[in-house]
């Protein structure tokens, strides 16, 4: 690997963590990064998603303050979210390629949806339970789905948590985005567990990707929490529409 491209990995890489502290999608940036450079598709997806978890660490450590109260919570969803992601990460290895490509560009549109109604339908959920603070199944369930697409690809599935955490409890967006970092790092770190284990990592493309998803991690987290919940929403219907236009005709 020349200079250039592990140039081009660590900008990338950079980029990612910033935009997954921030929203999510990051892998839009380094998966097709590391394909362009002859890296092997489901190879560049596990390297990708081994080399995102340190990202997401420093994301979850940027956003520690939003996290206040929020253990007790996270911890149940983060037991679904770790059995969706090994389900995922199963599926990825043992399934046809393109076997989710048909519902995932779907989902991500709904989620897109759900955040550009986040308020109204907040407003309404609280009218009905009081707080809207409790794990139902429907949230279990939904975080569960949300983990099985992140253990296959991961692409776009922070839009997808921030649709279902923003709808189904009554929270700021802040916070939200700050459980959401939490429940994507079980995810990539659930599945990054199955990829060492039984799947070829490129360590050197997952290094790249680990150095500079950190950086980027850090400081897209800085830069997130000091946005308005409204300029954070939009970003993340754009990111969410880039990603399913993506996903469909690329």
């Amino acid at each position: 690997m020349g200079s250039g491209e592990i140039l081009a990995i660590l900008a990338a890489a950079i980029a990612a963590g910033a935009i997954n502290a921030a929203v999510g999608s990051g892998s839009l940036i380094t998966f097709p990064t590391l394909l362009a450079f002859g890296i092997p598709p489901v190879v560049a997806n596990v390297s990708n998603n081994v080399g995102l978890v340190p990202g997401n660490l420093s994301s979850v450590f940027g956003y520690r303050e939003e996290l206040a109260g929020q253990r007790g919570r996270l911890v149940r969803l983060g037991v679904a979210s770790c059995a969706g992601a090994l389900a995922g990460a199963y599926a990825l290895l043992a399934l046809p390629p393109g076997v989710f490509e048909v519902i995932v560009p779907a989902l991500i549109i709904i989620a897109c949806v759900l955040v550009v109604l986040q308020p109204r339908l907040s407003a309404w959920t609280e009218r009905r339970k009081g707080r809207g603070e409790r794990v139902g199944p429907l949230l279990f369930a939904g975080v569960f789905v949300a983990g099985v697409y992140g253990g296959y690809f991961g692409a776009a599935q922070g839009v997808l948590v921030i649709g279902l955490l923003g709808v189904l409890l009554t929270e700021s967006l802040q916070r939200i985005n700050a459980g959401k970092n939490v429940l994507v790092t079980v995810v990539n770190g659930s599945a990054a567990v199955v990829f060492v284990s039984f799947a070829h990592v490129d360590w050197i493309a997952a290094g790249l990707v680990a150095a500079g998803s950190t950086a980027g991690g850090l400081a897209g987290a800085r830069v997130g929490r000091r946005l308005p919940p409204s300029v954070l929403r939009m970003l993340v219907v754009v990111i969410g529409v880039i990603a399913a236009v993506k996903l469909i005709f690329f």
